[in-house]
């Protein structure tokens, strides 16, 4: 499938759009949208972002951001698509920006409920790791670790 994936700002109509299509799933799968694991505000640095697929007509089909943790560490953020194949395209370029922005490893949470997307990440050579952050203690939350490769 033809994508352009770029970054874009998470304030846009199409952002908000394709963000409030995410809430609306994850509460249907796991009974929360997932909205207070996740502020805008959170983007606002240099070594933060959010990125938006559209297809061939400049429809908005998937995003997915990064936001800073600290030097070493990025963790991904409201990664929705909504065709087959977007995700893998979307998470491709979230990880080379990661890279050239120094991250060395990518970390995420999910439910463990959301099959979809636990198999994704496991898919895309994602490991388990323990819960980190406000998901430690959390049983229903499953958390994910990728060491990335530099480009040399």
């Amino acid at each position: 499938m033809q994508l352009s994936i770029t970054e874009e700002n998470p304030t846009t109509k199409d952002t908000l759009m394709l963000m409030e299509e995410l809430s609306e799933i994850l509460k249907s799968i796991t009974g929360d949208s997932g909205k207070s694991s996740f502020s805008i505000d959170d983007l606002n640095n240099c070594n933060s972002f959010f990125l938006i697929a559209r297809n061939k007509y400049n429809n908005p089909v998937g995003c997915g951001s990064i936001r800073q943790i600290d030097n070493k560490v990025g963790e991904i953020k409201r990664m929705y698509s909504k065709l087959p194949g977007v995700g893998k395209q979307i998470l491709t370029e979230l990880e080379i920006r990661a890279i050239k922005l120094g991250y060395e490893f990518l970390i995420l949470e999910t439910r463990k409920v959301n099959k979809r997307a636990v198999d994704f990440y496991l898919k895309n050579r994602y490991k388990v790791i323990p819960n980190y952050g406000k998901y430690i203690g959390n049983n229903e939350a499953i958390c994910f670790q990728k060491i990335l490769k530099k480009e040399n």
